[in-house]
């Protein structure tokens, strides 16, 4: 997978005409170059993706199938100085990815200057769907869901890749027919009720130690839940797996 850095190398390059545009609302000269926006940003959605499968219901990279980016305008209002050297680059904390921004910096001309192209990039790949209307507090089961062509890149939300990761889980809202599977849309899988007696690990650096309590509240995945020990101390920890607490030290 290429590295942010090889990624920007990319990016610039094929910018290289956007930017040229960009400078050409003072000069009055026609634009020749056709913009290859796609290639552009490619590389660097597809390591977005990379990142974006792993997150609670993903299955490592997706395979995609297809990029597709819509470029904006620049703001009608501009007026640019004539540049010899122009840099494009991704702003800090943004990806190429949804709706996003690609920045445009003068560093050699009579007057430096920097813009913005504002940039809508859809990220398609095999994921799940709904077949059919589903109400929100319905188990999710295998049959309910299809697979199809879904734009990864349409929610903050990570579309379910692996359906295991999902089935079981209760709906948190409902999903209409056809509507990608995302891992905002799942509730938290329950791994113990309120009452029952769990196992309650306490971690430090190099060393584990273990024992029993009764939960004091439903355990949900990865969320603070309380247990009473024999002994009577009520301690916080998290719910991790079937019947089991974890404690950090």
């Amino acid at each position: 997978m290429p590295t942010l850095a090889s990624a920007l190398t990319v990016l610039a390059r094929r910018f290289a005409a956007a930017a040229t545009l960009c400078a050409l609302v003072t000069t009055g000269a026609q634009a020749s170059d056709e913009l290859d926006i796609e290639g552009s940003v490619r590389t660097l959605a597809e390591a977005h993706a990379a990142k974006a499968g792993p997150n609670g219901t993903g299955a490592g990279m997706p395979r995609i199938t297809r990029v597709e980016v819509q470029v904006g305008e620049f703001d009608s209002r501009l007026k640019l100085a004539p540049c010899r050297r122009m840099q494009p680059y991704l702003p800090p904390g943004l990806k190429a990815w949804g709706p996003t921004r690609i920045g445009v910096r003068c560093v050699e001309g009579q007057k430096r200057w920097n813009v913005f192209l504002p940039v809508t990039v859809r990220v398609f790949a095999e994921a799940w769907v709904a077949s059919a209307p589903l109400s929100a507090g319905v188990l999710l089961a295998p049959s309910m869901v299809r697979r199809a062509e879904v734009d990864l890149a349409a929610s903050p939300s990570p579309a379910v890749l692996d359906l295991s990761q999902a089935v079981g889980r209760k709906l948190a809202t409902p999903l209409s027919a056809g509507e990608a599977l995302r891992s905002g849309h799942l509730r938290p899988k329950q791994w113990f009720a309120a009452g029952d007696t769990v196992k309650v690990v306490a971690r430090g650096r190099g060393f584990s130690v273990s024992g029993e309590g009764r939960a004091l509240m439903a355990g949900l995945d990865g969320q603070s839940v309380r247990v009473r020990t024999d002994a009577g101390r009520v301690l916080t920890g998290v719910a991790r797996a079937e019947r089991t607490v974890e404690i950090r030290l």
